[in-house]
């Protein structure tokens, strides 16, 4: 047995193709049956519709190409897929003009939020570049040390001198001094002395582009004080400040500490007894700077 002919792609045909398939499909039929001369079916062109046909009437393959042509597109051509129907629906909700307004409140909403977030970031990260390179300035630009102790002509005092140097001239620092401290260690406790500016020498705000001197004067009359060296006291000076690189500073400013620790000889001291106690080659300095500690 042979087999059947295979049926073709009907996506494939044209329109031409589909009738010219129709009308051979007809004419297989009527071969086949003997229905040639027979009452059969008859399109009607304005109807668009095969409607049957009175008995004395037979169709002709030129009738039936005809009713082809006259009959009107096939409902399911003209029927929308539901997809296309509910994207249509989709996107017609988009035509709303409340909606509208109500997504571009919230589009300006993020916007905005976005927009302030931005410059908060943006700030901080600027105040904070500046924080750094005035803490840069003030502990990395600027010196600060203890040049001498003298002693005072009252006997009993002692008269301190700092300096303060300015790495970076080009940009000018505004120094702040508060007032001195001195401490004199006694047995394991620090114990504070007497200490003020000098007379004729009045603490405030400094500009320094360059190097500048300071004082300050102490008293350490204080009693049973410790000698980790013999014959001299142990003594801490400290002198702090406000830096800033503003001549009317905000919120830029930054506070220092600056300490000091020395051996100080008293005044009217035995310079052979301390020789004897300490080997000194010489006489005996007034006071010997220590590291910081």
């Amino acid at each position: 047995m042979s087999r059947p002919p295979k049926l073709p792609d009907l996506d494939q045909l044209t329109d031409a193709q589909k009738d010219e398939l129709i009308v051979s499909l007809w004419r297989t039929l009527v071969a086949v049956d003997g229905l040639e001369g027979t009452p059969a079916s008859t399109a009607t062109a304005t109807t668009g519709s095969l409607e049957p046909a009175a008995p004395e009437a037979s169709v002709s393959t030129d009738d039936l190409r005809a009713a082809i042509r006259g009959a009107g597109p096939s409902r399911r051509t003209r029927a929308p897929s539901s997809g296309s129907a509910g994207l249509g629906r989709g996107l017609g909700f988009f035509d709303s003009r409340p909606l509208q307004i109500l997504l571009l409140v919230v589009g300006l909403f993020y916007l905005a939020d976005f927009g302030v977030g931005w410059f908060q970031r943006r700030a901080l990260a600027t105040r904070e570049q500046a924080e750094l390179a005035l803490r840069n300035a003030a502990f990395g630009g600027l010196y600060v040390e203890l040049t001498r102790v003298a002693y005072e002509p009252d006997g009993k005092s002692y008269r301190a001198t700092l300096n303060m140097q300015n790495s970076n001239p080009a940009t000018p620092l505004y120094v702040m001094l508060n007032p001195p401290r001195v401490y004199v260690q006694v047995g394991l406790t620090w114990q504070e002395a007497p200490a003020q500016a000098p007379l004729g020498s009045a603490l405030g705000v400094v500009k320094l582009d360059g190097g500048r001197e300071y004082s300050l004067v102490f008293q350490t009359d204080l009693k049973d004080w410790s000698q980790l060296i013999p014959g001299y006291m142990h003594v801490l000076i400290q002198s702090d400040m406000l830096i800033s690189q503003s001549s009317e500073p905000k919120d830029d400013i930054v506070e220092r500490d600056n300490r000091f620790y020395v051996y100080l000889k008293p005044q009217g001291a035995d310079d052979a007894w301390i020789k004897s106690r300490s080997n000194f080659p010489g006489v005996p300095p007034i006071f010997i700077p220590m590291p910081p500690h």
